[in-house]
């Protein structure tokens, strides 16, 4: 009776803890899903208080800019009148810091900032130094001479004079550096001190003069806090809530995000939609395939043949006009080009990249990815689990029963053999030898 009591206590126990199991991965598959969603929409959000809050202030992920260029190997040909032949050099590889400072907060929900971006050149990403010399187009020069174009035959001579002068070419011989970051030129200062208002700098003449140690402008996005469904989108850039570079409403509001964050949860059906001060414009990009990076499932956005079409082959571009070939965009409505003519010269081409590697990578990939799946695996096994060990008492009871019933099942079968029939032969009294018959 000790062991059968102790095995009913053991199988009774074994059910409830089945039954617990049960109900918990029950509420699991009902509960978790959404609690995921309620912590990253709690930690995504631009808040001090939230896990993200330093990675937006200043982004962990790793940027380059790479850059290539035209290196013109036939110059004294082309004065000639030959064709220009060109010969790509690069990548010259630069990695992009970016921080975001003067960060206030605002009663209506949204934040301002300041982001600052500097270069420093990578050697052992580039193939060449920032010492390479590269011969291309003087942009100086050509400026100066498309604007003397329609200009009186003394004025071109004494601009010819002047580019001799002062040691001037149609084309110039300058290190990566010179050109990318500026140089020290005596025509700029000759322009300068004689045309003030006709370059849009003073000092140095370089391609990415003005991006290096400059901010982006004072954008004002919206923290997510009161209103998540607005979480990043710009607010204002630089105190405007739409531009007026351009000639159409359209083209001149300000759309999506800064360029760095979109809302979470996104599908094949979203877009990304951002405001680019260096184009100053709003652009969007839409959704090409899926992928996986470091394990870590991803959507691929890319822009699509509308984005920088002609307003001949695109209407709403039109607002972007004065046009020029598909492909390019005239920004002389809103960078400070001065009085230079426009011409179109292609010089270099360059991209920008980034990717998460290192401790971010492993951290996004354990919460987004392995955290997500532990918790789906375990709620179905503890189902299953639960299901099992609710079966032990029930297939204890069954099997307690049915022990039952064959252990009285043998004294109600012999009862009978002991009664008398009435179809039962004479019995032979073994000690008279008379025949008996059973008593009743």
């Amino acid at each position: 009776m000790g062991n059968l009591s102790r095995a009913r206590r053991v199988t009774a126990a074994l059910g409830f803890i089945g039954l617990l199991f049960a109900v918990l991965g029950i509420i699991m598959i009902v509960m978790v899903p959404s609690i995921i969603k309620q912590q990253v929409l709690k930690n995504v959000r631009i808040d001090p208080n939230s896990l993200s809050f330093n990675m937006w202030k200043e982004i962990p992920v790793p940027f380059y800019l790479s850059v290539y260029f035209f290196n013109i190997v036939n110059p004294e040909e082309i004065i000639q009148g030959q064709k220009p032949q060109v010969q790509e050099r690069g990548p010259y590889v630069y990695r992009e810091f970016r921080h975001k400072s003067n960060i206030t907060f605002n009663n209506n929900d949204t934040v301002s900032f300041l982001e600052y971006r500097s270069y420093q050149f990578q050697p052992d990403k580039s193939r060449g130094q920032e010492s390479d010399y590269i011969v291309m187009p003087n942009i100086l020069v050509l400026s100066a001479s498309m604007m003397m174009e329609n200009r009186p035959g003394f004025l071109k001579l004494m601009m010819t004079f002047v580019f001799s002068t002062l040691g001037q070419r149609a084309f110039m011989n300058r290190t990566v550096g010179e050109i990318m970051w500026g140089y020290d030129d005596p025509l700029i200062h000759l322009i300068n001190q004689y045309f003030p208002n006709l370059l849009p700098f003073k000092g140095k003449f370089g391609l990415f003069a003005e991006l290096n140690n400059s901010d982006s402008g004072l954008f004002t996005v919206f923290t997510g806090v009161k209103d998540f469904s607005r979480i990043h989108l710009v607010d204002k850039w630089n105190g405007v809530s739409k531009v007026n570079f351009w000639h159409s409403d359209q083209c001149n509001m300000i759309n999506g995000t800064s360029g760095q964050m979109w809302a979470p949860f996104m599908t094949p059906e979203s877009s990304l939609e951002f405001y680019s001060p260096e184009a100053c414009r709003s652009m969007k990009l839409v959704y090409k395939e899926q992928g996986v990076f470091g394990g870590i499932p991803t959507f691929r956005f890319v822009a699509p043949n509308t984005l920088f079409a002609n307003g001949s082959v695109y209407p709403p571009n039109e607002g972007f006009c004065p046009c020029r070939e598909s492909g390019i965009q005239n920004v002389s409505t809103c960078r400070q080009t001065g009085n230079i003519q426009p011409v179109v010269l292609p010089l270099m081409w360059f991209e920008e990249s980034g990717a998460m590697e290192g401790e971010t990578l492993e951290t996004f990939y354990t919460q987004l990815v392995l955290m997500p799946k532990v918790l789906n695996y375990a709620q179905y096994v503890l189902l299953a689990l639960g299901c099992v060990l609710l079966l032990i008492p029930i297939i204890y009871q069954i099997r307690s029963q049915g022990s039952k019933d064959a252990i009285s099942q043998p004294s109600l079968a012999a009862q009978p053999a002991q009664l008398p029939s009435p179809y039962t032969p004479l019995l032979q009294d073994s000690l008279s030898g008379q025949p008996t018959s059973p008593k009743v």
